[in-house]
């Protein structure tokens, strides 16, 4: 927790510019349902630089200036005029540049501008899986997509995955190709986001067999480094600093600038995703006041809370509240984190070198035993099945 200051934020600060509102995919799981033709100006881009830095937290140690759309790369001479303002204006050795895109949009000429600049400007790529799983959840776009040039470029840099209703059953299957393709991790392994009633019985079993598929997987090839789901730090769950620390940094370190250049919260909190009154609204927060961001009963009651993330604006577009969590994936969450545990405990005796800090070790074990204890007899049923399927 060293990124973390004693107030809950994160010493990263990650300010967002939105240079469209274009995208020319539709993903089935998109929550921008207002999207139009709307493009940021670089003299308005040039404002938003201005404004990011007239208002750096402090006790900031990265700052990484990201952009979005829609699909940003729709806007690639934006971004480049940018990139060469802010570096002329502001130099600071703490600054660098990202950018999520779908990868359709790269040109060849696109391609040599990010390769010159790859060590200050990196793009995450997209990438839900093989090609039947990413095609039916990203508009058929698999084969437009120059993989190996991002895993080759940003090899550390892993994709971000999505898992929609329809692919949860190819899980493992898609999070071992794409680990097949170079990429040193995967960085993103989100359920989808939104109204999407996640967890039922049949879905846990699923997803139950799904995760022993990659138990298998990680414990075979122990040297992989884990992917964001099961590289989860279920020692913080041990550990005596439990704390009201909210998971993300929405109103403090996630400023949006949207195209027109209005500030907002983060980047799910937008005209595209929310209507001008709930905006109204939401803007009335005390983004300073970590208790609008802690929901209480999973504070009190659950043994997970310091490692199970929550997106306060996907809460907000559910239950109208940042504090309340969706709580149809709290069943997802526990299954993962005996998954989650289980592999530690193979890994901690068959390859103990891996472990090479005995304080993280010591938190770790005692997690493992705090997490089977707690929820092992829940979900005993559906780990037996998954097991004899």
């Amino acid at each position: 927790m060293s990124d973390v200051l004693k107030d809950g934020f994160s010493t990263s600060y990650s300010p967002t510019l939105c240079v469209t509102h274009r995208c020319n995919l539709s993903c089935i799981y998109c929550y921008q349902k207002m999207k139009d033709s709307s493009s940021m100006t670089f003299d308005i881009a040039k404002k938003c630089i201005d404004d990011i830095f007239a208002n750096i937290p402090e006790g900031t140690k990265i700052i990484e200036i990201s952009f979005i759309g829609g699909e940003p790369l729709l806007e690639t001479a934006l971004i480049k005029a940018v990139f060469e303002y802010t570096l002329d204006k502001y130099s600071d050795e703490r600054l660098h540049f990202f950018a999520t895109t779908n990868g359709v949009a790269l040109s060849e000429e696109d391609k040599r501008w990010f390769s010159e600049h790859k060590n200050k400007f990196i793009l995450g790529l997209s990438l839900d899986g093989t090609k039947e799983t990413h095609d039916f959840n990203r508009s058929n776009s698999f084969n437009k997509i120059d993989i190996d040039y991002f895993a080759k470029t940003w090899p550390e840099q892993g994709p971000k995955m999505t898992i929609s209703k329809k692919t949860l059953h190819s899980l493992a299957k898609d999070i071992m190709f794409i680990h097949s393709l170079g990429f040193t991790t995967i960085n993103g392994v989100n359920f989808a986001e939104g109204d999407f009633d996640w967890g039922d019985k049949d879905e846990l079993l699923i997803l139950s067999q799904q995760l022993r598929l990659l138990l298998e997987y990680y414990t075979e090839h122990f040297e992989r480094k884990l992917d964001q789901m099961f590289g989860k730090h279920i020692e913080f769950c041990a550990s005596n600093d439990k704390r009201k620390a909210r998971s993300c940094g929405i109103g403090k370190n996630s400023t949006f600038y949207d195209v027109d250049g209005k500030k907002y919260p983060c980047s799910f909190i937008t005209p595209m995703t929310f209507s001008a009154q709930e905006i109204e609204n939401i803007k009335k927060t005390d983004f300073e006041n970590v208790d609008e961001f802690i929901d209480i009963q999973c504070f009190n009651e659950c043994y997970l809370f310091p490692v199970c993330g929550t997106c306060s604006g996907a809460n907000y577009l559910v239950n109208h509240s940042f504090s309340q969590r969706i709580k149809s994936r709290c069943s997802m969450m526990k299954l993962i984190a005996l998954y989650v545990a289980e592999l530690h405990t193979r890994r901690i005796i068959e390859h103990r070198d891996l472990y090479t800090d005995d304080n993280q070790l010591y938190y770790l074990i005692d997690a493992i035993k705090g997490i089977k204890k707690h929820f092992y007899s829940e979900f005993c049923d559906i780990l037996l099945h998954s097991q004899k399927a």
